[in-house]
């Protein structure tokens, strides 16, 4: 059975991979604090442990990755998070991503397609700690409009458009970030909807994200 330590080791090497994300230019001090408290080593094989707090993605499984941490960082500043907003996560994949937003005290609604890592999810070691993320096996295209609208949504896999069913369940004001991929290129979007129903864009960096699918497996 696998011994699930957090040792000052490990803590001086995530301390170490978040001073590089602020040279990198992560800036928001409440995703660097979530990060620092979230045990990254946990979501990963055990022969990847000595490696978990270098800056990239790693496999997890299905064909799907844990995000780099530089990644994690981005999209979370994006999202612009306060205390106690309802989130709607498509892509829950290792749930690393899901639980450092639950850690800067938001309610987290998450979807995943790949029903190995649904499952996974359900006895993984640290989803005692965050009652606050409900998991959803579904296709993430659908959204969860029973339970819409949301404050924020987060996209975690580059989509081929925006998909129209999650802007309807984004709340007026709410924000959604996701990478939509065009020609091969996979470009950050931060998307505002305004009363009216009209949306903003805006536009960042290229990145490199599994794709986003239809249905589920």
């Amino acid at each position: 059975m696998r011994n699930y330590e957090d040792s000052y080791r490990h803590k001086g090497l995530r301390k170490k991979l978040l001073d590089s994300l602020r040279e990198k230019g992560i800036t928001d001090e409440n995703v660097l604090n979530a990060m620092m408290n979230i045990p990254r080593h946990f979501f990963l094989d055990t022969a990847l442990e000595h490696i978990a707090y270098q800056d990239r993605a790693f496999p997890i499984g299905e064909g799907q990755t844990i995000s780099q941490p530089y990644t994690v960082a981005y999209q979370t500043q994006l999202l612009e998070i306060t205390p106690y907003q309802r989130i709607l996560e498509i892509g829950t994949g290792s749930a690393y991503q899901a639980m450092v937003l639950a850690e800067m005290g938001v309610t987290v609604l998450t979807i995943e397609r790949q029903r190995n890592l649904f499952e996974h999810n359900k006895k993984f070691i640290l989803r005692s700690r965050y009652p606050q993320i409900k998991y959803f096996y579904g296709d993430g295209f659908e959204g969860l409009p029973t339970f819409a609208p949301f404050d924020k949504i987060l996209i975690t896999a580059a989509a081929p458009f925006i998909p129209p069913k999650l802007i309807e369940q984004l709340k007026p004001g709410g924000k959604m970030v996701i990478p939509v991929e065009d020609n091969g290129v996979q470009r950050m979007m931060r998307l505002t909807k305004n009363s009216d129903g009209s949306i903003d864009e805006e536009t960042f960096s290229n990145f490199s994200f599994v794709p986003m699918l239809k249905g589920r497996t």
